[in-house]
This record gives structure tokens, C-alpha cells and sequence, in this order.
């Protein structure tokens, strides 16, 4: 006889662990072998299995200890020349490098570790303590610190005998992490004095990049691997997180068993360490990211042996949160965008005059490409699409109101058909291409419109109306299923209205949960949709999904703010510039990714 569950069931994977995106996302700390000398403010050099730690705070008073690390336990090695706390070291276990650090004045003493004994090297050309470190013994780089004043930016490169100037930091810190090379350095964290910062820079040899922040400010935090592949630990004020980088942006993985505050670390980013600590301790922490794990996979069922839970991979849309990336060249409000939060456009805006520059976003920093042919700002929002292929109409031209329509080849700015009817500050979307496009809503001088229009490559055509005059509005979507979201409607009022286009008509459905005009959004769908900051009674970082019949409230952008130029679909959006200030550069990214959520009863 059959039975029911091989008729109506389906079988479920049984895992020890939880599925992850990568091996670094599945990676863990352990505990390894103590430190001989227990200390903080030491410095570390080498990797996981032959790792090496020298100098530092001990109990009593300062030290110039080296242990060496063979992947289980720490053996005695040479001690320096030089007995100081509070420095930097880079390099291998058989060729390290130390330089800075305090005895207790500062010090710019470097010394050279041939795997038995120091031998001194070339002077740093600053004495100071608390620097960042990334390179080897012969191609060093020193970068930050303390000394001579409470921050430093200057970087020094190390040939193997003596330091140079290099380029300087663009935001001088103390307390920083450091990994890389001496021509592709990562500078990360560390403390202005105050605050702690999330500044991350990246260096080619000659200059410093600033690239998307850490998700957590802190000094005292310490580094491993390359510049495009780099584990960030411990900190202060008692930090346990741990951020890995892609060479694009930060991302938060699994925690270090306790705090590592005034620590050293060495490695790599799939096999580190971290070891010594404030209070003053000898713990290690070994790092590992495994060689096999179980990928993760959207809509993945399974269950963890491990915890006793059925769980599911889903779009983990409430963990989501708003990170930092690189500011726009050109402050401004008010213009539009399209992209996503690797690859956009910021196109327009207004500050004190009517922009026409575009400037083009690779992930990390912004550069100015070709202008519009006509200065604007106020678009009738184009939708989320491609940076190689996106079009917008309309807009503001102090005192104009505009019908011209103009499309992005990738390279340069070509106008073409007319809107039917000029005006401002509408909603739009596309289907990611110049071929496809709607716009809706907007203002003319004394009116607010409810008029659609159809692009479908060369010309414009009026369809459907919307059910509600309205200007001050993001869309979102594809030309055959568009949602019109918030803005503001007659006579003055704010509102959370939504609208749906099913590609011949619009139907109102269920209001956003904080009614605004002056947002942002993005959009890939009628039924997938998201909005961001704006102006209610204030100024509001409120962030929004749409699912097709509701409105869920996410985490808010770090900074409130209306006018935003933004752009993406829901799970991947961008928001730059914007009020309160005019001359607003910052840029937040907004990335939604899988993740395992336990399956409850109800």
C-alpha cells in the first residue's frame, strides 16, 4: 500500500550547519594555542600556522618579547632591540617587519626579523605609534597613527633599508587596521579623536581611494588578508564583530568568541588570527573558512541537526540595512538615477543653479562622465534600469518646465521625442531599457497632473490616467506593471496613496505606512517595489517594501533626508545627496541578501 507521505510529502535535506553564501560567510573562529607573555598594544606579522607577535604591554610595564606561532602553540623567538608597546608590524614569521610604537615617548625605530633575531632597520621619517600596517619586509607601508599630534594621514613606503613619503590618508586616524600590500594597501576603522570612524580607503602605490565604510565604526580594530579579499576583528569599545571585504563592500560574519580590544592579528581571509588583549591576556583566535559548506540557495528547505530547527532560505528583506559608500563629486538635490548600488548613474540636480552632470558609480566611488544636454533638476522620474541604457523626461529649468527627453548610451546624452505635455516631479519606471518606458503624474505652473505616457522608443503616447493628481512621487516598476508611490495631492496634503498599473490601467491599493512627498525609490515590479526618506511633518529616513498588496517597514537610512537621488529595485538600491543640506554628497547602498530563517509554528 502507498503511503501518504510518498504521495502527498516531499523530502527534506537534514544538515549539521546552516547553509552559506560563500566560504568567508560560513567561516568561524576557534580557540588556539596562548601567548607565552600576556599583552595588548603588540603587533602581529605572518599567517594562521606560522604566525608572529612581538612587542606590546605586558604585566609589569612594556616588552620586547617575540613569540612565534606553528598553527597550535606559541615558541620564544628573538627579542627586539627596541622594547615598546603601541607599534605596527607586517611581513612573515622569517621576514618580519617592526617600526613605531611608544617606549613610552614615540619612537620611529623599525627593526628587521629574519626568523631568530631583530636587526635594525631605517628610521620611519615620523616617529609615531598606532599606525596602520599592510605589506613585507622589503616593501612595507606605514600609514596614520598618533604622533605628532593625536591623528596623522601621513603614509611612509619601506624599501627593505629606509622609508619614504607616500600618499597621504584622507581622513587622518589613529588605531587603525590595515591589510594589503605596499601597492594595493586597505586602511579601515580607527579613531579621529574623536569619533571612532568606518572610513575605508584603499591605496595603488601612490594615493589613497576612499571606498564604502565598514558596517561598524571602531578603533583598535585589526586586519588580514588583501585588498580585495580582507577580514576586519575585534575593536573598541569591546568589539566581537567581524566584517569581511570583497573589494567593493563590507559584510558582517561570525563573531570572535570574546572582545579583542588592543590586539594584533595576522593572516589571511579565509585562515587568520587574533591574539593578546585589553585587559591584558595571551588568548588566540584562529579563523577558518571551511574549503566545502552547503551553498545557499533561495527557497531552500532543510533542517539543522545541529540546533533542531526546520529552517528557509528566503530574501531577508527585515535584516537588511543601509551602509556608506563614496560621496558624489558634485553635492546637490533634487536629480534622479538609475543603477543599482554597484553600477548607477546620478544624473541632474539643483543647488545653487540647475546641474547637467552625470556622474557614474562603480560600487565604491563616483566619476563624472558626459552632461545632459539641458541643465535640470526635478525629473519626471525614469525608474530603476541599467547604467548603459536609461532615458529621462521632463524636469525643472528655473522657471521651465521641461518636455525634453533625453537617452544614456553608456557614453553621452542624445535628446529625442518630446513629452506631449511638459512638467516636473513625477513618477516613473522602466523595463531597464530606453526602448520602454512610462511617466506619471507631475506638476505644470497652478496644476498637479494625473496624465500617463507610454515611451516606446521614438514617441510618446498620453494612455490611462491615474486616479489621484499628485507630484513629489517616486515610481517604480516596468511600463506594463508600474506602482506610483506617497506624494503630494490636493490641496497640500502628503500622502501614502499607491497606485498600480497593470499596463492599461491604474487601481488604488493599500497606503504606505508614513505618508511623504520628496522620496525616493526604486522598483523592478508592481509587486516588488521599495521607498526612502522624504518629507512627512519632518524631514524622515523612513525606508519601505512593497510586496504587491502591503507595505512592510525596513531599517531607515543612516541619515534623513528628501530630494534624494536614487535608484535600484528593492533588494539593491541606491540614495545619494539630497536635503537638508544643499550640497549634500553622501551616499548610502542598500543590499538585501538570502539568509536562513527558523520556521516556527503559529
Amino acid at each position: 500500500m502507498a503511503k501518504y507521505s510518498d504521495i502527498k510529502g516531499f523530502t527534506v535535506q537534514t544538515l549539521s550547519s546552516d547553509t552559506a553564501a560563500s566560504a568567508i560567510d560560513a567561516g568561524s573562529w576557534s580557540s588556539g594555542g596562548s601567548l607565552n607573555v600576556a599583552r595588548r598594544n603588540l603587533a602581529g606579522a605572518g599567517t594562521q600556522t606560522a604566525g608572529l607577535a612581538f612587542g606590546g604591554e605586558a604585566t609589569p610595564g612594556n616588552t620586547a618579547d617575540t613569540e612565534e606561532y606553528n598553527g597550535s602553540s606559541w615558541a620564544e623567538g628573538g627579542d627586539m632591540g627596541t622594547t615598546r608597546k603601541q607599534l605596527s608590524g607586517c611581513g612573515t614569521q622569517t621576514a618580519g617587519l617592526a617600526f613605531g610604537g611608544a617606549t613610552p615617548s614615540l619612537t620611529a625605530a623599525t627593526e628587521e626579523y629574519d626568523g631568530s633575531s631583530w636587526t635594525a632597520g631605517g628610521n620611519l621619517g615620523t616617529a609615531r605609534k598606532l599606525l596602520g600596517a599592510a605589506g613585507t619586509q622589503t616593501a612595507g607601508l606605514g600609514f596614520g597613527g598618533e604622533g605628532p599630534g593625536p591623528t596623522n594621514s601621513a603614509t611612509e613606503e619601506y624599501d627593505g633599508s629606509s622609508w619614504t613619503s607616500g600618499g597621504a590618508l584622507n581622513t587622518a586616524r589613529q588605531d587603525l587596521g590595515g591589510a594589503g600590500t605596499q601597492t594595493a594597501g586597505l586602511a579601515f576603522g580607527g579613531s579621529t579623536v574623536p569619533p571612532n570612524t568606518a572610513a575605508t580607503e584603499k591605496y595603488d602605490g601612490s594615493s589613497w581611494t576612499e571606498v564604502s565604510d565598514m558596517n561598524t565604526a571602531r578603533y583598535a580594530v585589526r586586519g588580514a588578508g588583501t585588498q580585495t579579499a580582507a577580514l576586519a576583528f575585534g575593536g573598541s569599545p569591546g568589539a566581537t564583530e567581524t566584517e569581511s571585504w570583497n573589494g567593493t563592500s563590507w559584510s558582517t560574519v561570525a563573531e570572535l568568541a570574546s572582545s579583542k580590544m588592543l590586539a594584533a592579528g595576522a593572516g589571511e581571509q579565509d585562515a587568520a588570527l587574533a591574539f593578546g588583549n585589553s585587559p591584558i591576556s595571551g588568548v588566540t583566535e584562529e579563523w577558518s573558512a571551511p574549503s566545502e559548506f552547503n551553498q545557499l540557495v533561495e527557497g531552500q528547505l532543510y533542517f539543522n541537526s545541529t540546533t533542531n530547527t526546520f529552517k528557509e532560505t528566503i530574501t531577508d528583506f527585515p535584516s537588511a540595512t543601509w551602509t556608506g559608500g563614496g560621496n558624489l563629486n558634485t553635492g546637490r538635490n533634487a536629480g534622479t538615477g538609475t543603477g543599482i548600488s554597484t553600477a548607477a548613474l546620478s544624473i541632474g540636480g539643483a543647488q545653487t543653479t540647475y546641474h547637467a552632470e552625470t556622474e557614474q558609480y562603480d560600487g565604491s566611488s563616483w566619476t563624472e562622465v558626459a552632461d545632459l544636454n539641458t541643465a535640470r533638476a526635478y525629473f519626471m522620474n525614469p525608474g530603476s534600469g541599467p547604467y548603459t541604457a536609461s532615458l529621462v523626461a521632463g524636469g525643472l529649468s528655473s522657471p521651465t518646465r521641461l518636455s525634453i527627453t533625453e537617452t544614456w548610451d553608456g557614453s553621452s546624452w542624445t535628446e529625442v521625442a518630446d513629452l506631449n505635455t511638459a512638467r516636473s516631479q513625477g513618477g516613473g519606471a522602466s523595463n531597464g531599457t530606453t526602448t520602454a518606458t512610462l511617466v506619471f503624474g507631475g506638476t505644470i505652473p497652478g496644476a498637479l497632473q494625473v496624465i500617463t505616457e507610454s515611451w516606446n522608443g521614438s514617441a510618446w503616447t498620453e494612455v490611462a490616467d491615474m486616479n489621484s493628481n499628485r507630484y513629489q512621487f517616486p515610481g517604480g516598476g516596468t511600463q506594463t506593471t508600474a506602482v506610483a508611490m506617497g506624494g503630494q495631492t490636493p490641496p497640500g496634503t502628503r500622502g501614502g496613496l499607491t497606485e498600480l498599473w497593470d499596463g492599461s490601467s491604474w487601481t488604488e491599493t493599500t497606503d504606505m505606512n508614513t505618508g511623504r512627498d520628496n522620496t525616493s525609490g526604486g522598483g523592478v515590479s508592481g509587486t516588488s517595489s521599495l521607498i526612502f526618506g522624504g518629507q512627512a511633518a519632518t524631514v524622515v529616513a523612513n525606508t519601505e517594501s512593497w510586496n504587491g498588496s502591503s507595505w512592510t517597514e525596513l531599517n531607515d537610512l543612516s541619515t534623513a533626508r528628501s530630494y534624494i537621488q536614487g535608484s535600484g529595485i528593492a533588494s539593491n538600491a541606491i540614495a545619494s545627496a539630497g536635503n537638508p543640506t544643499p550640497t549634500n554628497q553622501a551616499t548610502e547602498e542598500w543590499t538585501v541578501n538570502l539568509g536562513n530563517k527558523t520556521i516556527t509554528a503559529s
